[in-house]
């Protein structure tokens, strides 16, 4: 079998595991599977994602993590109304919402996890082979 075949597993990073854990399961609505002594584990649509438990740790200072979104303004409202603010970067042009429109016209909004990982919603313009 090829890797192409298999499932892909996401890896993120926390210093603190409740903190993260309540972003990820209440604020996000990922299904939460386990709490072990290494990882935290949720389901984000058929992904599985381990968010290791670290004690100390710098954020990369590009996207960790995003998701493929059909009506990203929809999104971010909703993300807003739980308390998310969209990063501002001062390279591009962002709506009052923080979404940009990239050269293609897909739209991308980024915003950070408790730890300060970026994590990032698109809304492609191009339809892709995979859901």
């Amino acid at each position: 079998m090829a890797l192409s075949d298999m499932p892909l597993v996401a890896f993120l990073t926390t210093r603190d595991a409740a903190r993260s854990r309540a972003f990820y399961e209440s604020t996000l609505g990922l299904r939460f599977i386990e709490d072990t002594p290494f990882a935290l584990v949720l389901d984000a649509a058929g992904t599985l994602l381990r968010i290791q438990k670290v004690e100390t740790f710098a954020p990369h200072p590009f996207t960790s993590l995003g998701w493929k979104v059909p009506d990203i303004a929809v999104e971010v409202a909703g993300l807003r109304s739980k308390g998310v603010r969209c990063e501002r970067y001062e390279s591009l042009e962002q709506n009052e919402d923080g979404v940009w429109t990239t050269p293609d016209g897909s739209k991308v909004a980024w915003f950070k996890d408790p730890d300060g990982n970026t994590l990032s919603l698109t809304e492609y313009v191009y339809a892709t082979p995979i859901a």
